[in-house]
Formats: C-alpha cells, structure tokens, sequence
C-alpha cells in the first residue's frame, strides 16, 4: 500500500543532527504542563481548608491556569518568532519560578489564584516551544516520530503527578507542590541555558508589528490545512479534558471507587495513551498520516458510542464505562501529535505563532469541557459519555474536510 503524505511543508531552514537526548529535553520541559495541572488536584479540599475558603472555590485557582495558559501561549509564540526559541523559554521559566514561588506563599485563595495565572503564562512557553523546535528540525515522518515522544511524556505525567501530589500533600502539605514546581523549572531553566540549541536562526526570525500580527494570525486560520488539523487537535483535546474532569464524577462518585483504586485506574488509562503514542511511528511508516487518523477517528466514534449506549442503558458496569473511555482516550494519542505536525507543516516561518495559536485553540476549547460537564451533571456518566460522542463527531468531520495534498 503507498504511505499517504503529509501535505507538502515547506522546507527547513537548515538541517542538524538530532541529538539522542534533545527529545527527552523537550519531553522534560514539555511535562511542566501536566506536572502542575495534575499534581495540586488531590489538595484542593486542604487548600480550601487551609484558606478557610469555602467548597469548590479552589477549582477557581484551576481556571485561573487554564486562562493563563490560553493567554500565554499567543504571546510566547509572537515572541518565540521574533527573538528565537531560547531567550522566550528561559524567560516564561523564569516566570513560572516566580508564580510558583508566589503560590506557595500565597496568604489567601485570590492571591494563588492570581499566581497560578502568573505562572501559567509563564509556563506556557513549555508547552509552545517544544513543538515549534520539533517544526525547525523535522518534517513529515521525522517531525510525528518526534511528537510521538513528546506524547510519551505526557502520557507518564498525569501518571506519576497525582501520586506525587498525594506524597507531598501527606508529608509536607500542599505548598511544598509548587515548591516542587519551582525546582523543577530551575532544573529546567539549567538544562535549556546548557544543552537546548538555537534552532531558528536569525534571519528566518519575524518582526511584526501589532496590526501585522493580527494579520498573520487570521493569514494562518485562513489556511485550511492548519484550520482542519487544528479542529482535529481541538477535538481530541477536548475528549481528553472531558475525561479527565468527569472521570471523578463516574468512577468514585457513580461506582464508589476509593482514592487508591481509582488512582490505579487512572494509571491504567495513560498506560494505554502511553502504549498508543509509541504505535504511532510503526503505524505511520506502514500506512502514512492520513489513514492512522482516519481510522483512529472512526475508532474513536465507535468507542465512545459504546460509552453512550452503556451509560443510558443504566445498567452499566465498572467495565462497561472504563473499557470505551481507555480506548476512546488512547485514541487522541494518535491524533494529537499528527494533528500538530500537520498543522504546522505549511509554517516553517512562523512555527511559533502558528505552535502558539494552535495551543490557544485546544486549551481553550477543551477547557470549555468542564463547564459543560458541570451544566449537565445528573450524577452518571451520561454527561461525560454525550460530550465524549461530540468530541468524536467532531473529530471524524474534521478528518474528512482534511485537504489531502
């Protein structure tokens, strides 16, 4: 069978040698983001505590990140386009030392609410950065194989941040997260200044002003090869954040589970985002782009249309919900690195804008999940099953609207 291509991208500026370690580099700065969504969960009824604030008012610190990093990552690609990829990544770290710093001394909720948005925006140049280098050096199958590796990681993160989190939570209390937050982007910062490369070179770099800029972003949402990879990417993270937040609600809340057990599931669940994110490279040296994400998408509409028939029947089982949102999960772990190289593909000269609207795109309507899961909680799993089908309808139809040269 001949290997679909990705749509023809435009060539690099310059070709290097791939270090073996520089993809755990990426990997390493890449987890700030999951490290610091994940770890603080499991404290949010000892900060509230802590605080005196009243039920439910820490998930405003949740939103508060979430706004940071939507907000953040336009502008670190502006500036990662315009100064380099280096300068823009150990300043935003620099950032999130300080706003993580500042959560630990927080005196009052409003105030780590205020710096959980501080060290968001920050932190958003890991989360941009990472994938506009992968664009400077690779393209294609070189480029997917990379991303894959950076899924990786961020499939290990929400493992081990969790339990983490708990460890710190039972020893020191919940300030010592973020001061685990602070040395980690310290730890980060020196491996950046020491080892990251340079990899946009000075004359590919962009000066624009606040009108071109604008211009330059409704240039790229214009272009449908990025607008269809991006809604592609928009839904997979949309049906991951829906997962994520009403996972709780159905396991511990509808089938009981405690802490420890549904730690483990959650654990099982990105083992197998992990196990999917590594397939994708066989797979696309087998079958190419286009076809491991046409199938992927179907096979995630069909999981999560079992997920739907299983929730209304009410009479579902533990296994009946959990076996359809790990496979409908594991999918976007196949759609999520192809969907940003393909989005990037035709933006070698603006990979940091294009890296930084596209991130901005899937946080923020991703995040939009859990409002909706909060509109439509009913005490089943039928809100977090509706929402997973949307995601996946919408998957598909971006699929088949993909421009396929």
């Amino acid at each position: 069978m001949p290997r679909s291509q990705f749509p023809p991208p435009s060539p690099p500026a310059h070709t290097t040698a791939l270090p073996a370690w520089l993809p755990l580099l990426l990997g390493f700065l890449t987890a700030i983001g999951p490290l610091s969504t994940d770890m603080y969960l499991p404290s949010f009824p000892a900060i509230e505590a802590g605080f005196g604030a009243p039920k439910g008012s820490a998930e405003m610190t949740l939103a508060a990140w979430f706004l940071g990093l939507a907000v953040g990552q336009m502008v670190q690609g502006t500036l990662a386009d315009r100064y380099g990829r280096r300068r823009p990544l150990l300043v935003g770290l620099g950032v999130f030392i300080l706003g993580s710093a500042g959560c630990a001394l927080a005196p009052d909720i409003q105030t780590l609410a205020f710096c959980r948005f501080v060290a968001a925006f920050g932190g958003s140049a890991s989360t941009v950065l990472p994938r506009a280098v992968v664009r400077d050096i690779a393209e294609g199958y070189a480029a997917a194989r990379l991303m894959s590796r950076l899924m990786l990681v961020m499939g290990a993160a929400p493992i081990l941040a969790p339990s983490l989190g708990g460890l710190m939570l039972q020893f020191g209390g919940w300030r010592q997260i973020f001061w685990f937050g602070v040395a980690y982007a310290v730890i980060s910062s020196t491996l950046v200044w020491r080892m990251l490369p340079e990899t946009l070179p000075p004359e590919r770099r962009l000066r624009l002003g606040p009108t071109d800029l604008l211009l330059r972003y409704l240039h790229i949402l214009r272009e449908k090869v990025f607008l269809t990879h991006a809604a592609l990417g928009c839904a997979a993270m949309f049906l991951l954040f829906t997962y994520v937040g009403g996972s709780p609600g159905v396991f511990v809340g509808m089938f009981g589970l405690q802490p420890g057990a549904f730690a483990i599931l959650f654990g099982v669940n990105a083992a197998c985002f992990i196990l999917a994110s590594q397939l994708n490279p066989p797979l696309l040296l087998r079958f190419g782009p286009v076809q491991v994400v046409r199938w992927t998408s179907y096979v995630m509409l069909a999981a999560t249309l079992v997920l739907a028939a299983a929730a209304f029947s009410g009479q579902a089982t533990l296994s009946m919900i959990l076996v359809p949102v790990a496979i409908a999960s594991a999918s976007t772990a196949l759609i999520l690195p192809n969907s940003a190289v393909g989005a990037l593909t035709r933006h070698s000269t603006q990979a940091g804008t294009a890296s930084a609207l596209l991130g901005t795109l899937q946080f923020s309507i991703a995040g939009c999940s859990g409002i909706l899961l909060g509109w439509l909680a009913d005490g089943s799993a039928r809100p977090m099953a509706m929402l997973m089908v949307g995601s996946a309808v919408a998957a598909v139809v971006a699929e088949r609207y993909r421009p396929r040269s």
